[in-house]
């Protein structure tokens, strides 16, 4: 079911390959036989439909012929092979030289192998058992001992590679829409490296939002972007807007939303969408309702691309971008914001959260900040650990730490360490239940309130309805509610640090 390993690796494994111009994009190795009339040729129409460029070599010409020379050449000029790995697969000697070449294109050329395990076990690939076991038995009769070895080796490879599994569980049409996608995806990679080079497990969201945004569907489509600040929601947004933004007559990208509706009003952010979309300096807007009429008159027709970033309220939205009629057939409108009840409100067709790093990810970005290296160095192994336990998966937490500890000695790391550890540590997973009984005796409506916090990314409902904050919004309401008074912790709201405890309820200077 889908890729067998993390989909994030895959832009990594393509990103070393030569930029030098190829002749396909993708060649197709498959055993005619099993696949020829299903599912190869459905993967080769569907890669079609997408420009893809694919070289699909003709079974015919296999009959009682050595692969030749055209044919080494066509893997050669192709930036990616599938290869579909049918139970007989093995039983043709061109299938398996193919396949051979294709892994030495792998190793000197940086090719990216994708393999499509067609209803066998990848483990029956990887260690020639059942289909794959039978047909050796006779090559070892028959053929060159090292052209043998070289066939279960690039067997053994491939077997190795993370591909697709395909099954009875779930329709082809699938795993050939997710081949489809993520081909399509890494070669629009290619258009944009310095966008990308220094992203960290930007690959599975960008798939994930770019099949919301369904480019192809004629229809009008709201998509919003939700999760709190310093999730990587702009960056998401700006890396599928250059991604899909040829397949759009115009487009426009409006920064920061929010704080430019609050100081500079909701002309300036209209006459932008004007002059960004429809390349007209002279068309001037006079004030807001002035604007409503001129997008939705002058965009009404046009198949048009536009994010909006960071909005906080409806009504920049409702300013900004109005109704689905607002805009030509095919147009995507992209909305990043910490409230999900704002795009809600506004009736967006999709919401997309965020969510944080995974482990791999959140190492790898921390790492990049904090040694320049991809990986820890052994003296901060334990500390580096406790950093990536307190950013919690969040892009923001993570650079800024990693950079602000670059260059800093072990003993520096504890310090910086010790000061974040100020605040004892509490377990902030609590149960819903207990957590809406204690603002229930406070006064403070829970129920509204836990979904207030949850729209506005502030907490969420985990498994078992636990109640899970961010540590460092934790550490925000912590800091706020010690600027109630710098100097006297008696005065404040509450109290958690031992020693203002202790010397509050020793001069009995609580409130």
């Amino acid at each position: 079911m889908g890729m067998e390993a993390d989909s994030s690796s895959f832009p990594s494994s393509s990103s070393s390959s030569s930029t030098a111009q190829r002749k396909y994009d993708v060649f197709l190795s498959f055993r005619g036989e099993d696949t020829r009339n299903n599912f190869m040729d459905h993967l080769f129409n569907a890669l079609k439909g997408k420009g893809i460029h694919t070289f699909r070599d003709d079974e015919e010409l296999k009959k009682g012929k050595a692969i030749g020379p055209e044919l080494l050449e066509a893997i050669k000029e192709s930036k990616f092979a599938v290869i579909i790995l049918s139970k007989d697969y093995a039983s043709s000697t061109w299938c398996l030289d193919e396949l051979a070449h294709i892994i030495f294109c792998k190793e000197e050329k940086g090719m990216t192998v994708l393999p499509v395990f067609h209803y066998v076990d990848p483990s029956d690939v990887r260690k020639q058992r059942k289909t794959f076991e039978q047909p050796f038995v006779e090559y070892e009769k028959k053929e060159n001992k090292e052209r043998v070895e070289k066939w279960r080796v690039a067997l053994r490879q491939v077997g190795n590679l993370a591909g697709w599994h395909l099954k009875d569980t779930r329709p082809e049409s699938q795993d050939i829409q997710e081949i489809v996608g993520c081909i399509s995806l890494n070669l629009k990679y290619d258009a944009f490296p310095y966008i990308t080079k220094d992203l960290v497990g930007i690959y599975s969201p960008v798939v994930e939002l770019e099949s919301c945004l369904a480019v192809g569907s004629n229809d009008v489509r709201f998509i919003g972007i939700w999760a709190m600040g310093g999730m990587g929601k702009t960056t998401l947004a700006r890396v599928v807007y250059h991604m899909v933004s040829k397949e759009f007559e115009a487009r426009g990208f409006i920064e920061d939303v929010r704080k430019n509706f609050e100081n500079y009003g909701c002309v300036p952010l209209q006459q932008k969408i004007i002059d960004d979309i429809l390349k007209d300096k002279d068309l001037k807007i006079e004030e807001e309702y002035d604007g409503v009429l001129k997008i939705k008159s002058r965009l009404s027709r046009k198949k048009i691309l536009l994010v909006l970033d960071d909005v906080d309220k409806s009504k920049q939205l409702k300013m900004l971008s109005g109704e689905h009629d607002w805009f030509g057939p095919g147009t995507r409108i992209i909305i990043t914001a910490r409230d999900k009840h704002v795009l809600e409100a506004h009736g967006v067709d999709t919401i997309y959260e965020v969510k944080g790093l995974n482990d791999e990810n959140a190492l790898q970005l921390f790492c990049s900040k904090a040694f320049r290296k991809k990986h820890v160095l052994d003296d901060y192994i334990e500390l580096s650990n406790h950093f990536l336990k307190y950013a919690g998966g969040l892009p923001l937490a993570l650079e800024v730490l990693g950079s602000f500890l670059f260059g800093k000695s072990s003993v520096e790391w504890k310090i910086v360490l010790e000061r974040l550890k100020e605040f004892p540590e509490e377990v902030i997973l609590q149960k819903k239940d207990h957590v809406v009984e204690k603002l229930d005796i406070l006064g403070l409506y829970p129920v509204l309130g836990l979904e207030e916090l949850i729209d506005k990314s502030l907490l969420k409902i985990m498994y078992d309805d636990m109640v899970w904050m961010h540590d460092l919004l934790e550490e925000m309401g912590r800091n706020l509610v010690f600027q109630e008074c710098l100097d006297d912790p008696g005065k404040r709201s509450r109290l958690w640090v031992y020693n203002d405890i202790d010397k509050v309820l020793e001069k009995n200077k609580g409130t």
